[in-house]
């Protein structure tokens, strides 16, 4: 934490740019998967470029990527390009080039089937829960101590095949509870860049949405 800031406070005055964090967020590329269920990562990815007005332009790792300052830190947004069960060779490939460390420098934005739509929860470490991105990510870099923003989509309908779930689209209704969830995602990300991840899961690990 003490090497973060003093790099933080260095870069401030040099004006490098040097990378403090990668934000990413996990989806699949193609055009079919947009607005689904497993593409909220991206969607996370999107609201935050907007509003900083980061571009993505850039091809790289294996991802679209774009670089910029979020809350006045230097940031990577990433969103890998490997479709989602290879999320880890993008992710690991970054963190290599970077020399960051996951457990220090890396937060990953994903759909999480066990919550709610419009509901979020941060985590700074864990097991993949069954998701197959987290899974790949575990796998490529050797650890499952990095920082994790979950965004509800909601558990599958009885009787329905997990993949037809995660690669549907949300009803109107729940797409409104999901875009609140994804401006608080933001908000999250916000926060855990400048050190302040227990404020984000007293904020918004406690913030239900019906």
């Amino acid at each position: 934490m003490l090497e973060k800031l003093r790099k933080l406070i260095f870069k401030k005055d040099s004006m490098e740019d040097e990378i403090m964090y990668i934000i990413a967020g996990l989806g699949n590329p193609d055009r079919r998967y947009e607005n689904t269920r497993h593409n909220v990562g991206f969607d996370v990815i999107d609201a935050l470029a907007a509003k900083y007005n980061i571009s993505m332009n850039e091809r790289k790792h294996k991802a679209i990527c774009g670089r910029g300052l979020v809350a006045g830190v230097r940031v990577l947004l990433v969103k890998p390009q490997t479709y989602m069960n290879l999320s880890g060779e993008s992710i690991a490939d970054i963190l290599h080039f970077y020399k960051l460390d996951p457990a220090e420098d890396l937060i990953v934005i994903f759909d999480d089937i066990s919550l709610k739509p419009g509901n979020i929860r941060i985590r700074t470490k864990g097991s993949a829960g069954g998701h197959n991105g987290i899974k790949s990510i575990i796998a490529r870099t050797g650890s499952s101590e990095f920082s994790r923003i979950k965004v509800g989509v909601g558990e599958k309908p009885e009787g329905w095949d997990l993949a037809d779930h995660v690669l549907g689209r949300f009803s109107k209704e729940e797409r409104e509870c999901v875009e609140e969830a994804i401006k608080d995602a933001v908000s999250a990300a916000e926060y855990m860049v400048c050190d302040e991840t227990n404020r984000a899961m007293n904020e918004f690990n406690a913030k239900k949405r019906e």
